[in-house]
């Protein structure tokens, strides 16, 4: 019996899909059969289209880091100190 071995990207090792309808139609039939969503990205170093499970629409935001908030101590009666 002969399976398909689908061609993978060099640098994500994702599955390479020539044509963002053909990459659509995968991730159609991943939410059918699976019931995971993927969403359809372009790659930058190949060129292809890719799946991904990430919500592009979501993305992470990176906070810097003299923004983020600092851990504050969970011993009973601490206060912290004033500046």
């Amino acid at each position: 019996m002969h399976y398909f071995t689908p061609k993978r990207c060099a640098t994500s090792n994702k599955i390479m899909y020539h044509d963002k309808a053909q990459a659509q139609r995968a991730a159609d039939q991943s939410l059918i059969e699976r019931g995971a969503e993927l969403w359809v990205y372009r790659c930058e170093y190949c060129n292809c289209w890719h799946l991904t499970h990430r919500d592009p629409n979501m993305s992470y935001q990176r906070v810097p880091f003299n923004q983020e908030l600092k851990p504050h101590s969970r011993k009973k009666g601490y206060k912290p100190r004033r500046r």
